[in-house]
């Protein structure tokens, strides 16, 4: 596997709304640990599509990984052109600091935002040009991550298309785990 399709919650559908929040480490911990095998393994590249949570969340971690694995590279594929453009100041920033560190960035659709098909194009190009899918997703919480795995799931019935899934359950046995070590 070389390449992989990195998604899942809006920080919104989480109940997060600042970067600093003390899940925002358990879920960036979670990514990694996700992560680091694959590279190990030989994975070059992470797409995302830019979206504020799990998906900048882990482009940060990718970032990250580069001091150990420079070999990895980001790939930010936005789903239109000026996605963050109804953003606040503050996530506009945020998104920009790491966009600008990335390896490659374009957006799939030529054009600003026009209707919800653009995000299902994404999804389809996202998919259809990486190995595997790393999503945040829980199936007993819905959420726009759902309409990904959905895909990720008839797309594995076409080809051999791993699913890697961190849940809540992951998340919670990490927070655990993390308490436990520095308690």
């Amino acid at each position: 596997m070389k390449v992989l399709y990195l998604t899942g919650y809006k920080s919104f559908e989480l109940g997060i709304f600042k970067n600093n929040h003390e899940g925002v480490n358990y879920i960036k911990k979670a990514i990694r640990k996700s992560l680091t095998p694959l590279i190990e393994d030989g994975l070059e590249w992470v797409l995302v599509s830019g979206q504020m949570g799990v998906e900048l969340w882990g482009a940060e971690e990718v970032l990250s990984l580069k001091k150990e694995y420079p070999e990895i590279q980001l790939a930010v594929l936005t789903p239109y052109l000026k996605q963050e453009q109804k953003w606040n100041e503050q996530n506009q920033d945020y998104y920009h600091s790491i966009i600008s560190k990335a390896d490659y960035v374009d957006s799939i659709s030529k054009k600003p935002y026009e209707n919800p098909h653009q995000l299902r194009i994404k999804n389809h190009f996202l998919l259809n040009k990486s190995d595997a899918l790393l999503i945040m997703y829980d199936e007993e919480r819905p959420g726009s991550p759902r309409y990904t795995y959905e895909d990720a799931k008839k797309h594995k019935e076409q080809k051999d298309y791993p699913i890697f899934q961190i849940t809540f359950y992951d998340l919670q046995q990490q927070a655990e785990s993390y308490d436990t070590i520095y308690d």
